[in-house]
């Protein structure tokens, strides 16, 4: 895959061109960067083309506030602030190591648009009803995802979740915990990113009643005790 065609495909302005390949050139100049695809021509499309397909998604296209929850190496949310200048985009990642390289990255990419947040999504409380988008790739179940996002998002916002195959028993469980939440799940989308990509979704959740507020409850507890799961058994 080849990064004109990826700009064409979603309408690039020619300038992401040459920042998509400078950070493609960044992860593939740090043996230390945190992902294991670093080499250009598997990156292209395992991370660029990935990331940018949720521009099929038009809340995606309409954002203007962002938060990449659990960025990692800042896939989606590096490649998205190049398709969408006129966004902030705030990577929310609690380890060290891994803001540091998405910080490397953003420059080298002349990224001015973007803050990298050191911290875990419960705990961002600068980050509480400011988000219209909230992303999440390879980062937690569902109902967990919902629970990250639905305090950061305001009314009619959205949570766009990177998911591969389908799972009937995560998908129930996240429509209980959206519930709960003041979501409700709109779409699940299936996408081919690049030739080659099976069973990639991405599952759309709108904000539509206020969040409770005794969420975001304290780090690490949407995983230990997720939402959905307690109601399995009257779903």
């Amino acid at each position: 895959m080849e990064l004109v065609s990826l700009a064409e495909r979603y309408g690039l302005a020619s300038s992401a061109v040459s920042q998509l390949s400078a950070l493609l050139d960044a992860l593939a100049a740090d043996l230390h960067a945190p992902t294991t695809i670093r080499q250009p021509d598997r990156a292209v499309a395992t991370h660029l083309a990935d990331s940018l397909v949720a521009l099929e998604l038009p809340a995606v296209r309409d954002a203007r506030a962002i938060a990449d929850l659990g960025a990692g190496a800042g896939f989606p949310g590096l490649p998205l602030a190049i398709a969408l200048p006129s966004a902030r985009v705030a990577l929310v990642e609690s380890v060290a190591r891994k803001c540091a390289f998405i910080r490397t990255a953003a420059a080298a990419a002349g990224l001015t648009n973007v803050d990298v947040v050191p911290e875990r999504a419960e705990a961002w409380a600068a980050g509480i009803g400011t988000r219209d988008l909230v992303t999440a790739r390879a980062l937690a179940p569902l109902a967990v995802l919902a629970e990250y996002a639905a305090p950061l998002l305001v009314q009619d916002g959205v949570l766009v979740a990177w998911k591969g195959r389908r799972d009937p028993q995560e998908e129930r469980d996240a429509v209980a915990a959206a519930g709960e939440l003041g979501l409700a799940v709109e779409e699940i989308r299936s996408v081919n990113p690049y030739p080659g990509a099976e069973h990639r979704h991405l599952h759309v959740l709108r904000k539509l009643a206020p969040t409770p507020d005794r969420f975001p409850r304290r780090p690490g507890m949407a995983r230990k005790r997720p939402l959905g799961a307690k109601n399995r058994d009257t779903l």
